[in-house]
């Protein structure tokens, strides 16, 4: 039997205003951003301990990157984006945390230098990818990949410049790409070029030669 259709009036009028609650963090980020140009967005696992070897490699990456005149972009969190906050500010540099508003509350770090906050974590990822020239992404879960492939997505469907991707890691990628050259090109869903959109990099020398080469100021 064909059901008639209905408006739910309520949820009408939560998502209209919705829509002006999406428009205004879009105005406060570009306002807030804009006078980024020179930004490299690193991101990375938010358990990464202050001993550990990716946050020491994250701060010596940021530092390095800050010395060499770029700002930085991390998630304002703790573990990797912490350590790149740290690394930038401590450099003399521009130390930007974009933070997400998310029930597991996420504090922001105390290294940032400029603020922003979200509550939507696409509107966040559009900031990073309009005021990053380059991606550095460090080991982490769920959302540090996604970071990562929709950078990827978006090279390679041309929706930005050709904007340099660069993995911190080569063993904790490895199996990443491998299984990305193995399963997914062999079965047709990804071209051989697709695989050449990022390079994999093991310490922050290379990176900053990698983000100069890639990248121009």
């Amino acid at each position: 039997m064909r059901r008639a259709f209905t408006f739910d009036l309520e949820n009408i009028e939560r998502d209209t205003w919705r829509v002006f609650r999406i428009m205004s963090e879009f105005v406060e980020g570009y306002e807030g951003l804009n006078h980024i140009k020179n930004g490299i967005a690193i991101f990375g696992s938010k358990n990464a301990k202050p001993k550990s070897f990716h946050y020491k490699a994250a701060y010596n990456t940021a530092w390095a990157l800050g010395k060499a005149g770029f700002s930085v972009l991390t998630g304002a969190g703790p573990g990797v984006m912490e350590a790149a906050n740290k690394g930038a500010k401590e450099a003399g540099a521009e130390s930007v945390g974009l933070n997400i508003l998310i029930p597991e509350q996420q504090h922001p770090n105390p290294y940032t230098t400029y603020l922003l906050e979200f509550k939507y974590f696409f509107i966040r990822k559009v900031m990073f990818a309009k005021y990053s020239k380059a991606f550095v992404v460090f080991p982490g879960g769920f959302g540090t990949l996604d970071e990562l492939f929709e950078g990827l997505a978006l090279v390679q469907t041309q929706r930005v410049p050709k904007l340099p991707i660069i993995l911190f890691g080569k063993r904790y990628w490895k199996g990443l790409f491998s299984w990305l050259d193995e399963v997914c090109k062999e079965k047709g869903c990804l071209e051989p070029r697709d695989l050449k959109l990022c390079n994999i990099v093991d310490n922050p020398q290379e990176v900053v030669r990698q983000v100069k080469k890639l990248i121009k100021k």
